[in-house]
């Protein structure tokens, strides 16, 4: 987890206002999965996906689709990067460091399915690992209602 001795432990609500409104409207795909930010902090990043049955991928068990889990995770891990660039750059007004985030994209994504995702909704939390000048490294994890720890991931991410 990445921590910096002058790193921020909060973002103005401006911040946090624009940055939720480009993840869970302007990202179309999060509107399908319906992942909402929970928590939005410079060393961690939380959201929550309420089960719904347009995600089932297994109707005999109403299981989480895995392409959800795989999608949810890829999007908290890229949620985690564009905290950790905005708490990179706190010197910069807010609307400016939303500007930042047009060139990022994923270069590589591993996801570990533990347990069946079966759950009324799902909590979803990344951490960024190392943000380099080009490269960012994150760790993810997918859990149920119940706290159980059901997929995990890590991922890179192209910033610049």
């Amino acid at each position: 987890m990445i921590k910096h001795a002058n790193a921020p432990s909060e973002f103005e609500p401006e911040f946090i206002i624009g940055l939720k409104t480009l993840f869970e409207e302007r990202i179309a795909f999060n509107q399908v999965l319906g992942l909402k930010i929970t928590s939005l902090r410079p060393d961690q990043v939380l959201a929550r996906i309420d089960m719904k049955p347009e995600l089932v991928g297994h109707f005999t068990h109403n299981r989480l689709h895995g392409g959800v889990i795989s999608a949810g995770l890829d999007a908290i891990g890229g949620l985690a990067v564009m905290a950790a660039i905005g708490a990179r750059h706190m010197d910069e007004p807010p609307a400016q460091r939303l500007q930042r985030f047009g060139k990022l994209g994923t270069i590589d994504l591993r996801i570990d399915y533990l347990r069946p995702g079966i759950s009324d909704h799902f909590e979803l939390r990344a951490q960024v690992m190392r943000l380099g000048s080009r490269v960012a490294s994150t760790r993810m994890e997918f859990l149920g209602a119940d706290g159980k720890l059901l997929s995990t991931g890590v991922a890179a991410y192209i910033v610049s």
